[in-house]
């Protein structure tokens, strides 16, 4: 860990890869929108100035802070988080190779797995992440890799993410993680011995719901093995997303710490609520993964799940009669979203799959945002009511 990485995160985020001295004294990183730089005779094609390398001004501060943030040797943005998923997993999976992965994933993710690498030759086994001892026996001799969440979606459980970076190391896997939901603000996984952690960039890191992004953390050597194929694949972020997200980044501690306090008092409103089944939420004592995430995380994050009592016909009135949450996918901005996971970020996968994980029509999740709590909790009292 570098001496800049002594310092705390806030300082970090706002201080951390930024060009010393300032370029022309500007205290704002300017945005280069030029697409190729000159070049010294006999350099590396991967060190080309050049857009879709990702190594522009722009490019290669926002490397350097988010593995400031994440505490990983080096970094790396692509154009959207799945590019980011997509290419890493391809960098350390080929056909004929096998994953370990999470059962409850993203729906992209999920997607992407038993989808097109299935038609790549590329196998998965799904196992349950709260049970490190059944994980062996999935092992196979083209075992790859472990890849996991650090909070799913959309029922918020937090699996034995200390037992996977372990399983890893033990067996010669090299472990990966989607750290989007909690941010490097409330967990940091290379610090538990993760060796590449994925974010989707669009949500928290940036903040504000006006780009997409991916970013990559890791060793150097693994994350540079990451950016060539990045760099063949073509999933490079355009210069002004760069700023923006970098942008983002820097309120990224005091948005999240907000969003971690709005959330918890959300869900002990909901969960206390005659009208409210059950809330998914790891900062409530009654979630089953209460004690392993207030061990593992410095804060809950701003992400919930809950079933009103009524079923999916409750859930889609509930959904209309909110007026703060606006109904819309995504999550991690400074608005407050709500949606219905069934038919947004896991509509791809099938029935069967989502009723297996419980993800059933009356799921509801809610991506608390930066309006006042007591705003939010009389427009919840008054939907409810």
């Amino acid at each position: 860990m570098g001496e800049r990485n002594k310092q705390r995160i806030e300082t970090r985020a706002i201080h951390a890869g930024e060009p010393v001295p300032r370029i022309c004294g500007a205290v704002s990183m300017p945005i280069f929108q030029s697409s190729t730089y000159l070049t010294d005779a006999g350099a590396d094609y991967h060190d080309l100035g050049y857009i879709r390398l990702n190594n522009t001004p722009n490019h290669t501060v926002l490397h350097a802070k988010m593995a400031s943030l994440e505490n990983g040797e080096a970094g790396l943005v692509a154009s959207s988080g799945m590019a980011a998923i997509s290419t890493s997993l391809l960098t350390v999976l080929g056909s004929g190779d096998h994953i370990l992965a999470h059962k409850c994933l993203y729906g992209g993710t999920h997607d992407l797995l038993t989808g097109e690498f299935e038609s790549l030759g590329i196998t998965h086994t799904f196992i349950d992440a709260h049970d490190p001892d059944s994980w062996a026996q999935h092992l196979r001799d083209n075992t790859k890799a472990i890849y996991v969440e650090t909070i799913t979606n959309p029922l918020v459980e937090v699996g034995d993410l200390a037992a996977a970076a372990r399983f890893a190391k033990k067996h010669g896997l090299i472990s990966m993680i989607d750290n989007t939901f909690a941010s490097p603000v409330n967990f940091r996984p290379i610090e538990h011995g993760f060796d590449l952690v994925l974010h989707s960039g669009t949500k928290y890191l940036n903040g504000h719901s006006d780009i997409v992004a991916g970013v990559v953390v890791g060793s150097a050597e693994l994350v540079e093995r990451v950016r060539h194929r990045l760099n063949h694949f073509g999933g490079a972020l355009d210069p002004h997303a760069c700023f923006l997200l970098q942008r983002g980044i820097k309120t990224l501690a005091v948005r999240v710490r907000y969003q971690n306090d709005n959330a918890l008092a959300v869900a002990r409103f909901l969960e206390e609520h005659e009208a409210i089944e059950r809330v998914f939420y790891p900062g409530l004592p009654s979630h089953p993964d209460h004690d392993r995430a207030r061990e593992l995380f410095d804060g809950f994050g701003g992400m919930l799940g809950f079933e009103p009592k009524g079923g999916a016909e409750a859930t889609l009135r509930l959904i209309e009669r909110v007026t703060i949450p606006m109904s819309a996918p995504s999550l991690g901005g400074v608005e407050t979203l709500i949606t219905q996971p069934s038919q947004t970020s896991h509509r791809g996968m099938s029935e069967a799959d989502r009723q297996r994980l419980g993800i059933t029509d009356a799921v509801i999740r809610l991506s608390v945002g930066l309006e006042a709590t007591e705003d939010l909790l009389d427009d919840f009292r008054r939907a409810l009511g």
